[in-house]
């Protein structure tokens, strides 16, 4: 048995033992991370009953069921989960360092017509002691899903696999838009709609799909979960 206070020091114990030192710390770290997750899936099902609640009234939901966690706790896992608080406000999501901004392009724009706006959010799926990341691709007129991807990760490799996806099958907007995470504004991302000639929006307010559009994309979600 690996004994921390031991002379012999961690690194030697696990060298006689034939146990990689990374399980040791892996072991003494797996209690913190289930508590992280059983806390996201918490933050989840609040966020989900109240999308205007940001990480100081979530914070307070916690605290009444129980949950010992501060504020910078809850705003580094929303923000991990890539949860933002649906009102109106200065800033909310960030692009990468160096990254462009767009301008939003469908203020006061009649949308009635496929292919005429399509539009992309990521969200978060809690999976027992675990999470997904769902990303999608839809037709904003239509409500059509085009392309959904799933990844472990918030790295923006699964956000353009499902743009490219969804190019794929033939069709184009003459309109994409996002928020400003990083996953949309990098080159990667923004550099595949430049070259099939689409206009690029980005919706500061943190979240590229409207009320109809979510209930869509909780709809996917259902049908994912079973």
């Amino acid at each position: 048995m690996i004994e921390k206070g031991n002379k012999l020091g961690l690194a030697k114990q696990c060298r006689l033992l034939g146990v990689p030192r990374s399980s040791y710390y892996y072991q003494g770290n797996q209690q913190l991370l289930e508590k992280d997750e059983e806390l996201m899936q918490a933050i989840d099902r609040i966020f989900t009953e109240e999308p205007a609640y940001g990480n100081r009234r979530i914070m307070d939901e916690l605290l009444e069921l129980g949950y010992k966690v501060g504020r910078d706790k809850v705003r580094s896992l929303m923000r991990a989960m890539g949860l933002e608080a649906i009102y109106p406000k200065p800033r909310t999501t960030k692009p990468g360092k160096g990254h462009k901004k767009y301008p939003y392009l469908l203020r006061n724009l009649e949308i009635d017509t496929p292919d005429q706006v399509w539009c992309s959010d990521i969200t978060y799926i809690p999976l027992g002691n675990s999470h997904v990341y769902l990303t999608v691709v839809m037709d904003w007129a239509s409500r059509y899903i085009l392309s959904w991807k799933l990844s472990n990760s918030m790295d923006d490799s699964f956000c353009v696999e499902c743009l490219e996806d969804a190019l794929g099958t033939g069709a184009k907007p003459g309109i994409f838009n996002t928020d400003q995470g990083s996953q949309y504004t990098g080159k990667s991302f923004t550099g595949i709609l430049q070259t099939h000639g689409i206009e690029i929006s980005m919706d500061g307010r943190g979240r590229a799909l409207d009320c109809a559009g979510r209930g869509k994309l909780d709809r996917l979600l259902k049908l994912i979960k079973v």
